[in-house]
């Protein structure tokens, strides 16, 4: 028998239009939506199915939106598919898709879950306000030579290396500046650097302000222990202890992402059919890199989708 993993994309994978069909199509994955805008104060729904993309793309927006539309896919898998989730025995998120992947496992409401993703979004904004600042994706090279490109360019301001998502495919975060001395340096070395569309250097102290906001509002909600298990971004484990999780969400702000330990956690404890639940496809491919014959199917509103396994 297989052992299926769930994983849950973040930020960036938003797009226009994303849940839309799910929403038309699943009951359950439309009420998601209409239950979020009555916490939100907006209309979710029709930000994600209309845009603007460029109100869809801020962090106050994005964040709420991708969460919801990741439990929307999850709802089209519990219909056409109900033995996947059912037999599920771990899940993990990137970032923001932890907190979908605790909604998932039962560790936390629906509702307390999108109240504590709107307060992170709103934080992380105001934080990336206070700082210019951004993330820089870097590939091609290794970890000795990111982290000497991060030694380097800070001489220019804060820059560290901010997400660890699979061999060749490192991202930095930091201060504009040395954003773009890391990427001068980068292409020097034989790589490549792409600037990501985000708000400001997530995963690093510069988001220092927002890490007390959230201790705040996850001091608001009841968190319980996950009915399966979930790998923190922070460290690349599991945790059961309420209190733990709880701690390492505030951490995950301002902590590098583990993305290569908590899927080869995951690898080592025996799974070996994955499913990324959310738009995009982001996931799948980083899972290939980390081990290419793992079989992976992406679960979103594209209903030609093949399974992709």
């Amino acid at each position: 028998m297989p052992r299926i993993a769930l994983f849950f994309p973040g930020q960036g994978a938003q797009h226009v239009g994303m849940g839309r069909r799910l929403a038309e199509k699943y009951p359950a994955a439309r009420s998601l939506y209409e239950r979020a805008s009555s916490i939100l104060g907006y209309d979710l729904a029709n930000l994600c199915f209309e845009g603007p993309a460029a109100e869809l793309d801020s962090t106050v927006i994005s964040q709420p939106a991708l969460f919801v539309t990741s439990l929307a896919a999850l709802e089209k898998l519990r219909a056409d598919s109900p033995e996947i989730p059912l037999a599920c025995e771990m899940a993990a998120g990137l970032s923001l898709g932890e907190y979908t992947a605790l909604v998932f496992s039962g560790a936390m409401s629906f509702e307390d879950g999108l109240r504590v993703v709107k307060r992170r979004g709103e934080a992380m904004q105001a934080a990336a306000d206070a700082t210019p600042s951004g993330m820089v994706s870097i590939l091609l090279l290794d970890k000795p030579q990111v982290e000497q490109i991060c030694q380097e360019a800070s001489a220019h301001g804060i820059i560290q290396i901010a997400n660890f998502l699979c061999p060749g495919n490192l991202v930095v975060s930091g201060e504009n500046a040395a954003c773009e001395r890391a990427a001068e340096l980068a292409v020097a070395a034989g790589g490549r650097a792409i600037p990501l569309a985000v708000a400001g250097a997530f995963h690093t102290n510069i988001m220092k302000p927002a890490d007390e906001a959230l201790a705040e509002v996850l001091g608001e909600v009841e968190i319980r222990t996950p009915e399966i298990p979930v790998v923190s971004n922070v460290d690349g484990l599991t945790h059961t202890d309420p209190e733990e999780i709880r701690e390492l969400l505030i951490r995950q702000v301002i902590s590098p992402v583990r993305w290569e330990d908590s899927i080869n956690l995951m690898l080592s404890q025996g799974c070996d059919e994955f499913y990324e639940v959310g738009p995009g496809k982001v996931l799948k491919g980083l899972l290939k890199r980390i081990s290419r014959k793992t079989n992976c199917a992406t679960i979103n509103d594209s209903f030609d989708e093949t399974g992709g396994v």
